[in-house]
């Protein structure tokens, strides 16, 4: 275990332990214990998660490609079909939920993962006193 852990996984390989909502360091633990709620840490390696801050970013993400997916299904079917307005609401609603719902998990994961394999952490001027 402590050979996978000093070894520095690729970015792939950081994005998959994402994908798959595994610890970025060591990709065994579980990274959520309800559906967006973090770990406090990794039960295998024990990686401390307090450093994590995605902030709106896995939303944002799954909304505009959600939206996007929805919008061109929604021309396509208008345009061919001319259906009314409530099969239009009828059709595309649960379609809406599917393509934000399900991806979200694993987005917000994913970005977890890239942001500790690249260390990012907030910004800090140097040399600047704070006003």
């Amino acid at each position: 275990m402590t050979e996978r852990i000093d070894q520095s996984p690729t970015v792939f390989q950081s994005a998959l332990r994402g994908i798959v909502c595994r610890c970025p360091r060591c990709g065994e633990g579980r990274l959520y214990t309800g559906f967006l709620t973090l770990a406090p840490r990794c039960e295998v390696c024990g990686l401390d998660f307090s450093f994590i801050d995605v902030g709106d970013g896995a939303a944002v993400f799954t909304i505009l490609i959600g939206g996007a997916i929805v919008v061109l299904c929604a021309l396509i079917v208008e345009v061919k079909y001319q259906p009314p307005f409530w099969l239009h609401a009828a059709l595309w609603l649960p379609l809406v939920l599917v393509t934000t719902l399900l991806p979200l998990r694993a987005i917000k994961a994913l970005l977890i993962a890239l942001q500790f394999h690249h260390k990012a952490q907030e910004g800090r001027l140097v040399g600047r006193e704070p006003q």
